[in-house]
């Protein structure tokens, strides 16, 4: 079981990113953002993500990072392919992860959400250690975050569209469904 401890899990990996900032409410904990991010992109593994989101990506190890290599962005978690988690930001802070926004008529939406990052790319299969443990993580995120609704859940595309297109068509939003449903459940 998963849990939280000052905002931080507890099971995570911690790597702290620089690209963050106080919420203007820390108490407004109310989406979260799925997101993927593999580098080089389509290749897994490797501590490029890691690099990127603590401003330590060296854009000469790769032709692609030449043009990233200045970005200040960063996400609240990682799940990698083998569904260990990274944590770079503290849920009560807010991490880059967003860009331009928008929620239910709300714009920023880094002000209010946790990003989730997987690794992985819009059309290859995620695995089964990352949906287990995704389903973990959100719900051990609900449960601290209540203003969380189980319909507050998307993906980077629905926030920015037509600028975003991850999690992608290879994310299978009715397995997550079926692994958060199950482990509500369990607690009833």
């Amino acid at each position: 079981m998963l849990t939280l401890t000052d905002h931080w899990l507890d099971q995570a990996r911690r790597l702290d990113s620089p690209n963050a900032g106080d919420r203007p409410d820390p108490a407004d904990i109310s989406l979260i953002v799925v997101h993927n991010i593999s580098l080089p992109p389509g290749e897994f593994g490797g501590p490029h993500i890691d690099e990127l989101f603590t401003n330590r990506l060296d854009p000469d190890a790769h032709p692609y990072f030449a043009s990233i290599a200045g970005l200040e962005v960063s996400s609240h978690f990682l799940i990698c392919r083998d569904g260990a988690v990274r944590q770079y930001v503290a849920c009560d802070r807010r991490a880059w992860h967003a860009g331009r926004s928008q929620w239910r008529g709300r714009d920023n939406c880094n002000d209010f959400a946790i990003g989730i990052e997987l690794e992985g790319t819009d059309d290859m299969p995620y695995t089964d250690d990352q949906y287990r443990q995704l389903a973990a993580l959100i719900h051990v995120l609900r449960r601290a975050y209540p203003a969380i609704a189980a319909d507050a859940i998307v993906g980077h595309s629905d926030i920015a569209p037509g600028r975003k297109t991850d999690p992608g068509p290879a994310f299978d939003w009715t397995r997550l469904a079926g692994l958060l449903a199950a482990k509500e459940d369990t607690e009833q």
